[in-house]
């Protein structure tokens, strides 16, 4: 009885062997969230955002998160101040994706593709690019500018 025994639990542990794991195991790259389409639009553009670092990010309502990107001069006054006043010509940029559920975790929400590209220029200018491909959106929205220059630096250990 004991051989047995031991047999079969050899026999189911050798069945659950294999020598590859099933597909699903294999991590699955978000090329949705992918900001190639920025490639074409930096072309056009002085800075791409995402050539920063991150300052910090949230989530909107509305089923969008925003990540909000600046240039060395940018990240680092925002990591020693919370006044907004960055030094004039310090670079943000707020990169908007659509969110999508994450199919690998329950309840879980992550990026879709790329909604909206803001840039500011401390002490300059405001920009707005949507769609796909991004086209500038004509019009300054000096509220807009002031929301994001005033964005406080996520805490990073």
């Amino acid at each position: 009885m004991k051989q047995l025994l031991a047999a079969m639990s050899v026999v189911l542990l050798l069945s659950g062997c294999s020598p590859k794991p099933p597909k699903t195991v294999y991590p699955r790259l978000n090329r949705e969230a992918e900001t190639s389409g920025l490639l074409s639009w930096n072309q056009r553009s002085s800075w791409n955002p995402r050539s920063g670092r991150v300052i910090t990010s949230w989530v909107n309502p509305g089923g969008t998160m925003t990540t909000l990107y600046g240039d060395d001069a940018a990240v680092n006054y925002a990591r020693s101040h919370a006044d907004g006043a960055y030094p004039a010509g310090a670079k943000l940029g707020a990169v908007t994706w659509k969110q999508q559920e994450d199919a690998r975790w329950f309840g879980g929400r992550i990026p879709a593709q790329v909604a909206s590209v803001e840039i500011v220029t401390a002490g300059g200018s405001y920009a707005r690019y949507e769609g796909s491909p991004l086209t500038a959106v004509p019009g300054d929205d000096t509220q807009r500018a002031q929301f994001l220059l005033h964005q406080r630096a996520a805490v990073m250990p």
